[in-house]
């Protein structure tokens, strides 16, 4: 296009108008083909300036005519004219959607020639998930899948994370794998779809991971006569275990001098008053529907010499390592 023409004809100065969550921008474009951007649900303003020596004028979307002249031919209610005096013909498109991407074309009918110009309006939409997986639970062990799909124009990223205190990324994509899931990797997991376009979408699904009782905590007791000896057994479990109290082979239940408190994940034995009868070893036994642990504790006269700590079996053990290359000559032998 000449100089003398460029003069005549300055078209297609194009701005997007935003919702007011989004910051205004403009986009002044003076060559012949240009693209504008504008986020779905905002208002584009595609502006045209002639001058007077022009005769005729029209608007087309490919190859239909939106507006001749001032006479609309475009039936879409969103779409109107930008006429601040006689020298803008500016195209307003309210409301935009995805299906208003395209070519936009302004055609100017001098004495001479005629001439055209054209913008492709290209039309963004903010990442949006629009399916993600139901909450899980799942045996300890087991593979798992979670899926999070999303739309949006351009395509979003999609990105995984664990939320515990790291909350380190863990994959990128549709789809997160998860081969033999451990306890620790129970808890809730973050989807996000981001394409730069608004704020990320974000989803969440809790993934719960069952695992047999296992006793962690097995307390001991050093209480003399008459005065009240507490047991204490601790277990982790999912789902939450259930206890029960054994003195020998006998189970024990509330009755008198002797009660059982079940508090979580958490069981205590308490000897009201303690006789000579009731020094011994006792056993808690944690189970749910995955499986069962037991643990000794005792429950001793002071001055035996027992770790009020620990239970016994953790102390036998603990013996055992330390009395080992003590007793593997005596083996051979």
């Amino acid at each position: 296009m000449e100089t003398e023409d460029l003069e005549r004809v300055r078209m297609f100065q194009a701005e997007r108008h935003s919702n007011a969550s989004f910051p205004a921008r403009s986009v002044d474009v003076q060559r012949a083909t240009d693209n504008i951007t504008v986020r779905q649900g905002d208002t584009a303003v595609i502006r045209c300036y002639v001058d007077d020596k022009v005769s005729k004028v029209a608007w087309l979307n490919r190859s239909n005519i939106i507006f001749a002249s001032e006479d609309k031919w475009s039936l879409d209610p969103r779409v109107d004219l930008v006429t601040k005096g006689q020298l803008e013909y500016s195209l307003r498109i309210q409301k935009v959607d995805v299906y208003d991407e395209g070519p936009y074309t302004c055609s100017i009918q001098t004495k001479q020639q005629s001439k055209t110009s054209q913008v492709y309006l290209i039309v963004q939409v903010p990442a949006y998930i629009y399916k993600v997986s139901d909450d899980v639970t799942v045996n300890e062990g087991s593979n798992v899948t979670l899926s999070c799909l999303a739309n949006g124009r351009p395509d979003p990223s999609i990105t995984w994370r664990l939320l515990n205190p790291s909350a380190e990324t863990l994959d990128v994509g549709e789809y997160l794998e998860i081969s033999g899931i451990m306890r620790t990797q129970a808890g809730r997991y973050e989807c996000k779809a981001c394409n730069d376009v608004a704020t990320p979408d974000v989803k969440y699904v809790n993934v719960i991971v069952n695992y047999p009782p296992f006793i962690k905590v097995a307390r001991n007791s050093e209480t003399p006569v008459g005065r009240q000896g507490v047991l204490q057994c601790d277990a982790t479990a999912v789902p939450k275990p259930e206890f029960e109290w054994y003195k020998d082979d006998k189970r024990l239940s509330n009755m008198q001098g002797i009660n059982i408190h079940i508090i979580g994940s958490r069981t205590e034995l308490v000897v009201a008053n303690v006789t000579d009868d009731d020094y011994g070893n006792y056993t808690c036994v944690a189970t749910n529907r995955l499986g069962i642990h037991n643990a000794s504790v005792f429950l001793y006269r002071p001055g035996t010499g027992r770790d009020i700590n620990g239970s016994a079996s953790v102390c036998q053990s603990e013996w055992l390592l330390l009395l080992l290359p003590l007793l593997l000559p005596l083996l051979k032998c």
